[in-house]
């Protein structure tokens, strides 16, 4: 751990220093084939599985079931329903969850009460409903209006208070890597969307975007009147910002991770809780992912789009020819 610490300081008072500005297009490369394979992968396997909030259906839960195999389910609506494609899901020790197309009533009642008889249970402890496609068609446009709105107000909040448009481009462009990217392992992964990852979709890019307004208030810092230094230019007090930040962004992530880690686990194995889990797990994969962008991204690519600029052209020749 003092290694670690020594490291960190060694980091922040130049002693030691790691180019992510200079090999900003190797991170470019990897970030472009990492949201490539993002979009591709999720495709190859047939799209999103998205919850029955989002494209509707009907829904019954078991409780006190004495075995929780799933073919059981998968029998019992076969039975009634042959061409119905269930998706069943153990709910902790003695639940199970099964969600199929949207039936008719009397098909639903027969659901329930074949379900009832294949695991054994009273009538009484199975549980259906339904929901509409047009609701859950209601639920899709309200997650993406509130997505487009979340992004539309950092992007106007970033330019405010760094007073650079091009300080809320690179954060915004980190942050579409950041929802692209955790967005494609839940489809590549067959993970399920359900309204609370959306949750969790929204709370990882909040998460991103304050680390990165940390990073970017310490370049703010270090590249104040850069322009008229003789001894740096504005890439490497840029990078240098990266340095001084990067043991305080590992740690404040690894803080985060540790316990969204301990809920996912405890939500997907001991509880079973499906809105605990889907919570937790895009928070795992957004934090993750957060905080690479942050350091990898979207620092270098800010650099990348001031660097062009005539004061920082002409302060960085001048470095270049005192050195």
């Amino acid at each position: 751990m003092s290694k670690f610490s020594d490291f960190g300081n060694d980091l922040y008072t130049g002693k030691r220093s790691i180019n992510f500005v200079g090999r900003r297009k190797v991170f470019y490369i990897i970030a472009v084939a990492m949201v490539a394979l993002a979009v591709i992968l999720p495709i190859a396997r047939g799209g999103f599985n998205f919850g029955i909030e989002f494209r509707g259906g009907s829904e019954f839960r078991v409780t006190g079931v004495a075995d929780s195999s799933q073919q059981i389910a998968v029998d019992a609506v076969h039975a009634v329903e042959p061409e119905a494609n269930p998706l069943v899901t153990n709910v902790g020790t003695d639940g199970i969850r099964i969600q199929t197309e949207q039936l008719t009533d009397v098909k639903s009642e027969e659901v329930r009460v074949s379900l009832a008889k294949a695991y054994g249970v009273e009538s009484g402890a199975v549980a259906s409903s339904f929901i509409g496609a047009n609701w859950g068609a209601d639920v899709t446009g309200k997650a993406l209006n509130g997505l487009l709105v979340f992004i539309a107000l950092a992007a106007v909040l970033m330019a405010l208070y760094f007073r650079t448009l091009k300080m809320s481009l690179a954060a915004i462009i980190a942050l579409l890597h950041d929802l692209v990217i955790t967005a494609g392992l839940y489809g590549a992964l067959g993970f399920e969307v359900t309204p609370a990852a959306v949750i969790g979709f929204l709370t990882i890019l909040g998460y991103s975007l304050y680390d990165t307004v940390v990073v970017f208030d310490k370049i703010r810092e270090n590249t104040f009147e850069v322009e008229f230094s003789e001894t740096s230019t504005f890439a490497e007090q840029v990078n240098y910002a990266i340095n001084q930040t990067l043991v305080r962004s590992i740690n404040t992530s690894v803080v985060a991770v540790l316990p969204v880690a301990s809920i996912l686990f405890i939500g997907a194995t001991l509880l079973g809780a499906g809105t605990l889990r889907d919570i937790a797990l895009a928070l795992f994969i957004g934090i993750i992912v957060g905080t690479y962008s942050t350091i990898f991204i979207a620092a270098p690519l800010y650099s990348h789009l001031r660097e062009g600029e005539a004061k920082y052209k002409k302060a960085a020749a001048k470095v270049v020819a005192a050195k």
